[in-house]
């Protein structure tokens, strides 16, 4: 079975992480919801608190097939750098690693900018939330809901959550498991 992780930081955009856990689950994908704060319990932007799976320490990357990372304001900021935390800089030797590895990397909203920092998306077709696109270093940046370029999927915002979740649906599930799920939550049907 296939394992994603999803990374939580201090202000992440709610419906945009959980929106992709759900579908997943929904999917029979597994997923993990993986704080790194410290702690299990993360709140995101609109004061919402939740309790992840686990942290980035009890976290096996090895076993990971995906990380994801949501938008959100300053979700995106505390993923990329909050104050040196040793976890983001823990977790961007990883997302380093599987860009390397061609290991699938998704991300949402503003948090594209953080593969594009560091170079990940040079010659990639990659979308982000407006305003956000100088920050796509080397990107053929995109107006699309989702872009899919080989094992690297970006998508734009809040409203783009659900097509954001299918196209990982689709990566690991095939096209058909993807549209099958898009009617069962009446998406565009």
């Amino acid at each position: 079975m296939k394992q994603i992780a999803i990374f939580l930081a201090e202000g992440f955009e709610e419906i945009e992480g959980l929106t992709v856990v759900d579908i997943l689950r929904r999917a029979g994908i597994a997923i993990d919801m993986v704080s790194i704060t410290g702690s299990v319990k993360v709140t995101g932007s609109h004061g919402i608190e939740i309790t992840a799976d686990k942290t980035i320490s009890a976290t096996d990357f090895t076993k990971l097939d995906m990380i994801v990372l949501p938008g959100g304001m300053p979700g995106t900021e505390n993923l990329y750098a909050h104050k040196g935390l040793e976890s983001c800089e823990a977790l961007m030797k990883q997302v380093d690693a599987f860009a390397k590895e061609e290991k699938y990397l998704a991300a949402i909203c503003a948090a594209p900018s953080i593969y594009g920092h560091r170079g990940l998306l040079s010659g990639k077709r990659a979308c982000c939330y407006p305003g956000f696109e100088s920050h796509l270093t080397g990107a053929k940046v995109t107006a699309a809901e989702v872009s899919v370029d080989g094992h690297m999927i970006t998508s734009r915002g809040m409203g783009t959550a659900i097509p954001f979740a299918l196209a990982i649906v689709e990566a690991f599930c095939g096209k058909e498991k993807a549209e099958e799920l898009s009617k069962s939550i009446i998406y565009k049907a």
